[in-house]
């Protein structure tokens, strides 16, 4: 019984996303607090955002490799990209990408 409840708690870790601002945090913060996100991955977002800057949209996070609309999709209300304490978290907000009609 104990190391079923052992289990149960060793894998239940990783159901449980933390939110996490991609924009701040290190590599290792960002592979615990989000699924599908191991070390390799997290590293290439940093070393994305050192590079590039900070991200701007959760598409762009997209545009590192690795990260594909699964990884992106299932983690995105767990995505900031600024403090989570004051900020929307990134599947709150509207695109303001799209095109927009004239009348």
């Amino acid at each position: 019984m104990k190391n079923v409840l052992f289990l149960l708690v060793l894998f239940s870790v990783n159901v449980f996303a933390t939110p996490v601002n991609i924009n701040t945090a290190d590599a290792q913060t960002i592979a615990d607090s989000l699924s599908n996100i191991g070390i390799k991955k997290a590293e290439a977002i940093v070393a994305h955002r050192n590079k590039i800057g900070a991200f701007k949209s959760l598409e762009e996070l997209g545009l590192v490799s690795g990260i594909g609309d699964k990884t992106i999709e299932k983690n995105k209300a767990d995505i900031f990209l600024s403090d989570p304490a004051t900020a929307t978290p990134v599947s709150a907000i509207e695109s303001t990408d799209k095109p927009t009609k004239k009348k």
